[in-house]
């Protein structure tokens, strides 16, 4: 796990670390709706809306590399992640999720024939 470096400057000013601690708990319920929402698919959709619920879930975390990661990756150039290097290591992480769901829809594709 990675800290961002000016969370500990967030912590000195009660403003920010007040703010840093709402966004991080938004982040937090955020990924709990979507992780609640596609236990409810794995359980009740049909075969056709878990496949597409894969793709767009897919697609999604690949949102990832064109918004967050070119962010992360300066600011862990700058020296404000610690340990250095976790974008990348972030970046691999996902890609392997990634990786994951298209031979798992692959895999639904041509098991199903």
């Amino acid at each position: 796990m990675a800290i961002f470096n000016h969370w500990e400057n967030a912590k000195m000013d009660e403003i920010s670390h007040m703010f840093a601690l709402y966004m991080i708990n938004w982040v937090a319920g955020t990924k709990l709706i979507f992780i609640l929402l596609l236990l409810v698919i794995l359980f009740t959709a049909d075969e056709s809306t878990k496949f597409f619920a894969i793709a767009v879930l897919g697609v999604s975390i690949a949102s990832y590399y064109w918004r967050l990661h070119p962010i992360i990756k300066k600011l862990d150039q700058k020296g404000e992640i610690t340990p250095r290097g976790y974008a990348k290591t972030l970046g691999m992480t996902i890609a392997i999720f990634l990786i994951m769901f298209a031979v798992s829809l692959l895999l639904h594709l041509f098991c199903k024939q």
